[in-house]
């Protein structure tokens, strides 16, 4: 009695911090490459994996988030979801093959605040 049966991923935390870690990951690849200290030549590939993996990741923590019986698992959730719009403009503004590297780097630094926050309010919840 008085125990509470979770389903599995109820938590947001653990899926914010992955959503989190592979946008910053993409990030740094990116960066790195527009700056010219990594040649990725025929792996171009990896870079849109990552845009993938970060994509998928940052949307089901967002819906993991919005069904969590706490009020701050939401919080995380509602504070991270923003992060979406970016991320889906991404393909559409231009990349820096096509002539557009501080366009497509400035959208994908847009994000940076929403995972800041999700991440802080994860941990609020933790410690809170």
């Amino acid at each position: 009695m008085g125990h509470t049966v979770r389903a599995v991923g109820s938590r947001p935390g653990p899926w914010i911090g992955l959503a989190s870690a592979c946008w910053a990951a993409n990030a740094a690849l990116g960066a790195s490459v527009g700056a010219g200290l990594v040649h990725t030549g025929r792996f171009r590939w990896i870079h849109h994996a990552l845009y993938i993996a970060t994509t998928t990741t940052t949307a089901l923590a967002a819906v993991l988030s919005a069904a969590s019986p706490t009020a701050s698992g939401r919080a995380a959730g509602r504070a991270l979801a923003p992060a979406l719009l970016p991320l889906a403009a991404l393909p559409h503004i231009g990349t820096p093959a096509q002539g557009h590297p501080r366009r497509h780097a400035l959208a994908a630094l847009s994000a940076a605040p929403f995972y800041g926050t999700a991440l802080l309010r994860t941990r609020a919840a933790r410690t809170g």
